[in-house]
């Protein structure tokens, strides 16, 4: 294999799962809850301290402001109320993220928005909105031929194109439901080829077997995936071993 394929590793954490010097070993970058679906300032700071010891690039992960649905459900919220959660969820991360000397890399949303917001202008505009409301030139994390990722691009916004480690996908490239019993990938293996496919051949092989065109900069590992840190350790050590750069 040619030098030098270059993959980021990321991973939802600070959502109380508590595994999380379990997984920086693994990873290049780490998107932490803000307070909408999980966290709160203890979580952050303890996340952010840790993501310092293991350098990480660290990212808000912002939600639909609902912890008892863990922000997997679709909120009906105007323009200004989604904003102004939004923006306070990430300026709750960015004061602890400064007081460690840190600078906010990327913010990443969550769950149900991150998915409204791959198909839906208006949700997708409101995310950027928050994003150039501050001076630090934040990079957005999104999926690959997604709506967000044309407005982010329209409105100067650095985007990194996702992919999911641990989940399947249909053939119109979104994510098989949570729903369904073949939504998650858990065998490290099968991870392992998944993703491999995805870097090497720039291909996802999805549910009906058909495979599809995918570009991606970076790779998600979901942090409450019940076996995330042997996936993640498997996962790391084969990028490694096939001669494709983590950073």
């Amino acid at each position: 294999m040619s030098s030098k394929l270059k993959i980021d590793i990321n991973a939802d954490i600070g959502e109380g799962m508590g595994n999380e010097a379990l997984l920086m070993p693994y990873l290049s970058s780490c998107n932490i809850a803000c307070g909408g679906h999980a966290g709160d300032f203890y979580t952050m700071k303890e996340v952010v301290q840790l993501a310092k010891k293991y350098n990480l690039k660290v990212g808000a992960h912002p939600s639909f402001p609902d912890k008892v649905n863990f922000g997997r459900k679709e909120m009906a919220m105007s323009h200004q109320d989604l904003f102004k959660s939004l923006k306070s969820q990430i300026d709750d991360l960015l004061k602890i993220v400064k007081s460690e000397n840190l600078k906010l890399h990327h913010v990443k949303p969550h769950g149900a928005l991150y998915n409204l917001a791959a198909k839906d202008e208006t949700t997708a505009t409101i995310i950027i909105e928050v994003l150039n409301s501050y001076s630090e030139k934040l990079k957005l994390y999104v999926p690959p031929k997604s709506v967000i990722s044309e407005v982010a691009k329209s409105k100067l916004i650095e985007v990194v194109f996702e992919g999911f480690a641990d989940r399947n996908y249909n053939q119109d490239l979104s994510l098989v439901s949570r729903q369904k019993n073949n939504a998650l990938i858990t065998k490290k293996e099968d991870v392992f080829s998944h993703v491999f496919n995805m870097i090497f051949n720039q291909k996802v092989k999805t549910l009906g077997g058909v495979e599809v065109a995918l570009f991606i900069d970076s790779i998600c590992v979901h942090g409450d995936t019940k076996n995330a840190q042997e996936i993640l350790k498997y996962l790391y050590k084969n990028l490694k071993h096939n001669n494709i750069e983590i950073s």
